[in-house]
C-alpha cells in the first residue's frame, strides 16, 4: 500500500534541487512505495529527475520560483508563504496533497509557516523542534526542544514529554521510554522552579506510557541511559551544538593525529575499520531529520547542509511518523493525562522564575 504522498520543498538547503531530488530518489530506492510533491523551479526538477529514473512516475511537480532565504527573518518569510516553495510545501499538507513536508530551509521560516497552516494540536501549548541524536546505547536518544521556544514553563515542559515520548516509541519500540529533564545536576533542588515544577506533575501523573527518571546533566545525553531529554529551546540548541561541535573536534583531531607522521599513517591504517565505524556514528547525515511536534500534521526539518543520503533519511523519518501515525498517538497520550493532570496554567512556574543553581 502508498503512503500519502511527501511534499518536498525542493529549493530549500544548501544546493537546493540538486540534492534534494537526489535525496528524495535515494528514499524511493530503499522504499518503491514513496510518492512525492516535488516544489520549485519545475525546469530545475525536471532537469534533476532525467538522472533517477525511478522518480518519474512517482512524482508530481507544483511549480514556484520564489524561494525562502537562509538568513531571511521568519516574520518576512511568512508574508510570502503562499508565494515560496516552502509555504507552499507546508500547504499541500494542510489542504490534503501531501501527507507530510520535507524542507531543509530556513528553521524559523518553516516553523512559522507550519504553525500558521498547520495550528497546534488541541491540548499542545507550543510545538517543539525534536531530533535523535546517537549515544552509546542501542537506540538513539530523542531531544526536545531544539530552538522552537527560547522559553518554556512547566506546562509546556510537560508537553513536550509526553510528544517526545510518543515519537521515541516509534523510533525505539521501548513501551515506556525513559524520560528526563535537562538540567544543571540530578538532585531534586537543583535547576529553576519551571523544571522542578515540570518534575512534580510527571512524578505525579498516572497512565502515561512513559518513565520518568527525574533529571539528566547534559554530559550523559549520549551515554545510552536515557531515551528522551526534555529542554527549553534555547538550552536544547546549545546543548546540540556542543555536541555537534564536539563530534567534529574528535574527527579532526583524530583525523590530524593520523597524519602526523609516517607511523601515524601506519597506525590509521591498521585501525581505519574503527574509525570509519566512528566516523559513520557520528555523521550528521544518518541522523537526519528532525521534528516539528505538537503541529496537525507532519512537518521534518532537514539540515541544511545535509547530503542525499541525509535527504533520504529526513523522507525515512516523515514517512515512518505517517505509518505510525505520530498525531493520533500524542492525541491519545494528551487524553490519557487530561486537564487535571496538567495543573500549572500558562505562565506559572515558567520562564522568569529562577530556583537554585
Amino acid at each position: 500500500m502508498s503512503l500519502p504522498r511527501i511534499a518536498i520543498d525542493a529549493m530549500g538547503g544548501d544546493e537546493g534541487v540538486r540534492v534534494m531530488v537526489e535525496g528524495a530518489a535515494l528514499a524511493r530506492r530503499r522504499h518503491d512505495k514513496f510518492q512525492f510533491l516535488l516544489v520549485g523551479d519545475a525546469a530545475l526538477i525536471s532537469r534533476a529527475l532525467e538522472a533517477h529514473p525511478n522518480m518519474r512516475g512517482a512524482s508530481e511537480i507544483l511549480h514556484c520560483e520564489d524561494v525562502v532565504a537562509g538568513d531571511e527573518l521568519p516574520s518576512r518569510a511568512l508574508r510570502r508563504a503562499k508565494t515560496t516553495s516552502m509555504g507552499l510545501a507546508v500547504n499541500a499538507v494542510k489542504e490534503g496533497k501531501a501527507g507530510a513536508a520535507v524542507s531543509a530551509g530556513n528553521t524559523g521560516a518553516l516553523m512559522a509557516m507550519s504553525k500558521l497552516a498547520l495550528r497546534t494540536m488541541p491540548g499542545i501549548d507550543r510545538p517543539a523542534l525534536a531530533a535523535l541524536m546517537p549515544t552509546l546505547g542501542e537506540n538513539d536518544v530523542i531531544m526536545l526542544d531544539l530552538g522552537a521556544n527560547t522559553e518554556a514553563d512547566a506546562r509546556n515542559l510537560v508537553q513536550f514529554a509526553i510528544m517526545g515520548a510518543a515519537y521515541s516509541r516509534i523510533v525505539t519500540g521501548r513501551d515506556h521510554p525513559r524520560v528526563r529533564l535537562l538540567n544543571i545536576g540530578t538532585e531534586e533542588i537543583k535547576g529553576f522552579d519551571r523544571l522542578r515544577e515540570a518534575a512534580t506533575q510527571l512524578q505525579q501523573a498516572t497512565g502515561l506510557e512513559m518513565q520518568f527518571d527525574g533529571y539528566v546533566e547534559s554530559d550523559k545525553i549520549n551515554r545510552g541511559e536515557v531515551d528522551v531529554v526534555v529542554t527549553d529551546g534555547f538550552s536544547g540548541n546549545i546543548a546540540l551544538k556542543a555536541i555537534e561541535g564536539t563530534a567534529r573536534f574528535v574527527t579532526d583531531l583524530l583525523r590530524n593525529a593520523f597524519t602526523s607522521s609516517l607511523r601515524s599513517k601506519i597506525g590509521f591504517l591498521v585501525s581505519r575499520p574503527a574509525t570509519e565505524l566512528l566516523r559513520h556514528h557520528l555523521d550528521p547525515n544518518n541522523h537526519n531529520g528532525a521534528v516539528f511536534l505538537g503541529l496537525n500534521g507532519v512537518v521534518v526539518k532537514s539540515h541544511g547542509s545535509a547530503s542525499a543520503k541525509g535527504v533520504a533519511n529526513a523522507v525515512a523519518v516523515a514517512a515512518r511518523l505517517l505509518e505510525d501515525n505520530l498525531t493520533q498517538r500524542i492525541t491519545h497520550d494528551l487524553a490519557k493525562l487530561g486537564e487535571d493532570g496538567l495543573r500549572v496554567a500558562p505562565g506559572n512556574g515558567g520562564a522568569t522564575g529562577e530556583g537554585e543553581q
